[in-house]
């Protein structure tokens, strides 16, 4: 088991200037899985936080809180989570993790501009945040688990395979372009600009940052193929800075760093494939 998260340098403010209550993030033990884009905002913020994940009785916390036993948490009147991740904090109860991100973003600085002078920034950096989970995330899922996740990749293994193929070669490219569409966007008003929203880093540099991770991982000769064809330049400059962010350097090489398992990204060497060769993986079949 990982060693607990080391005491961090801040903590989140509150209006009155009382102790803050912990942060506690609850998901599955041994994964990244969509709790790490939470682990980062903690991580880069610097501030304290439970993650239920290194507790030896971890499953059993993410099973009560999904159970369909549970009708209510707390005395609150929080919703129910159907998956996790989830997030505690004081007596609120919150799941999903483009909301949960929504909700810490502006407590940890990482939500630049959303102030007065830009009171819409949030919306817009989470419609980021929910196309790179669309795109680099969901998608990527699914090219290993086409069929559904309730069957072993060994009983979709056929399926899985032309999946991977068309998503290295119109999915993954759409996407990609997308994001770098977007900061060529924020050069062309800033040239030193080189995040995704405005002048400053934010929370979904940081999702950006763990979806590219991810899916380099699932496909990397894909993903190395397309770096090396120099249509992304300024997408994977904001990947390489990220990753060299003090906190995040730091994390990374941490046991608190997750290995990537039986989570969102997998690799399988039959479905590492580049657009040219994927009907030939395809045949052997």
């Amino acid at each position: 088991m990982s060693e607990a998260p080391a005491a961090k340098r801040q903590k989140a403010s509150t209006p009155d200037d009382a102790l803050p209550a912990t942060y506690k993030l609850i998901y599955w033990p041994g994964l990244p899985g969509r709790g790490e884009h939470v682990r980062l905002a903690f991580e880069e913020a610097g501030v304290v936080y439970e993650d239920t994940a290194m507790h030896e009785d971890a499953v059993q916390t993410v099973l009560a809180q999904i159970s369909t036993d549970n009708l209510a948490t707390g005395s609150a009147p929080n919703v129910p989570p159907l998956a996790p991740p989830i997030l505690e904090h004081g007596d609120l109860t919150i799941s999903q993790t483009s909301n949960i991100l929504m909700y810490l973003a502006p407590q940890l600085n990482l939500a630049a501009n959303t102030s007065s002078d830009d009171p819409n920034a949030i919306y817009r950096l989470n419609a980021l945040v929910l196309t790179a989970l669309d795109g680099l995330s969901n998608e990527v899922h699914d090219s290993h688990h086409p069929i559904c996740t309730s069957l072993y990749f060994k009983d979709q293994r056929t399926e899985a395979i032309r999946s991977s193929k068309q998503y290295v070669k119109e999915r993954l490219p759409k996407f990609l372009g997308y994001f770098e569409r977007v900061l060529k966007a924020q050069a062309e008003r800033d040239a030193e600009n080189k995040w995704l929203y405005g002048t400053e880093f934010t929370y979904a540099d940081l999702v950006l940052f763990q979806c590219l991770d991810g899916t380099s991982h699932q496909f990397p000769r894909a993903v190395k193929q397309l770096r090396e064809g120099g249509e992304y330049e300024r997408l994977f400059a904001l990947y390489e800075a990220v990753k060299q962010r003090p906190n995040i350097a730091a994390y990374l090489a941490s046991e608190r760093r997750q290995a990537y398992g039986e989570g969102i990204y997998r690799y399988y060497k039959e479905l590492d494939v580049v657009p040219d060769d994927g009907a030939e993986a395809e045949k052997k079949e």
